[in-house]
């Protein structure tokens, strides 16, 4: 096999990596909506990892069409990185963003009950904390900051010298962003499960879904880089790369709390219960899938 036929080969493996990560993280949006359905509540989900998504992902999906599509984005990224001028950013990644933007609008609807038909239980609300708050505002003005800046010293620059501020710095701030928010939206939803001791209401399937995603979107990133001979299409790509080591380590936290720590657990909810936890919402009571030594017993 000649060595344009061996390049060619594995430019095919990166797109196969890139449209198959592209289905298991596309995939990963739907069983969460469809558990919170199944059971007509929210109840074990907190609502600051769907805001932070829908947030995080509008971030990605502008910045990924710029790096596609803008031609002033694309010209001032070659003047930053000569040895790899082209960016590692694939039509699936901004499918990807656009879908996942949508799925997670969609889950954030969901807290409101009365949206889908649900009954509401009584006397619950439930927010997002001050520091989800904090960090959606201190986001926008962020990128908004750094739109200014690029307007007040950008000047007529085209920003091809590499060092004067350009709007791709606006589009490199959007995904610093997104990477901060989704180091943070992992972590409510950590802490919910390590207080109640329970993953209920968590679907645990969309995270072994976006542990697959996150290796192979990991892959493609690397199999570009190297066929680019220049590894700086990692750093010159840091959401896509960031993005998926963050997923990676949150996934393993989640499966390790579900499958190790408290164990699979079927839910039975008493729909009777109007009081609850105010924090929960109703009582939910866990019941171990598989029989105890007391079960058997009997």
């Amino acid at each position: 096999m000649s060595s344009w036929q061996t390049e060619e080969l594995v430019r095919a493996i990166s797109r196969l990596c890139g449209w198959l990560y592209f289905c298991a993280w596309s995939a990963s949006f739907y069983p969460q909506p469809i558990l919170n359905f199944q059971r007509r509540s929210t109840q074990g989900l907190t609502p600051d990892f769907p805001l932070l998504n829908v947030f995080g992902f509008a971030c990605y999906t502008i910045s990924t069409a710029a790096f596609l599509y803008s031609p002033a984005v694309r010209a001032q990224y070659a003047a930053r990185h000569p040895v790899s001028p082209e960016p590692t950013v694939r039509f699936n990644d901004l499918a990807f963003g656009v879908h996942a933007c949508f799925l997670c609008a969609l889950v954030y609807s969901q807290f409101w009950p009365r949206l889908w038909g649900w009954k509401p239980a009584s006397g619950i609300v439930r927010r997002s904390n001050t520091v989800t708050l904090g960090l959606l505002w201190g986001g926008m003005l962020a990128i908004l900051i750094t739109i200014i800046i690029v307007l007040a010293r950008g000047g007529d620059g085209d920003g091809l010298n590499g060092t004067e501020w350009a709007w791709i710095d606006v589009v490199y701030s959007l995904t610093y962003v997104k990477l901060l928010l989704t180091i943070f939206k992992y972590i409510p939803q950590v802490i919910a499960n390590y207080k109640r001791k329970s993953t209920v209401g968590w679907s645990i399937i969309q995270q072994l879904l976006d542990f697959s995603g996150g290796v192979l979107s990991l892959l493609q990133l690397v199999i570009d880089s190297a066929l680019q001979a220049d590894w700086s299409g990692l750093t010159g790509n840091p959401v896509k790369f960031g993005l998926a080591n963050i997923s990676l380590i949150f996934d393993i936290i989640f499966i390790t709390q579900h499958y190790v720590l408290y164990g699979p657990v079927a839910e039975k909810v008493e729909p009777d219960d109007d009081v609850g936890d105010p924090a929960h919402g109703p009582r939910l009571e866990r019941q171990p899938l598989l029989p105890t030594d007391a079960d058997r017993s009997r």
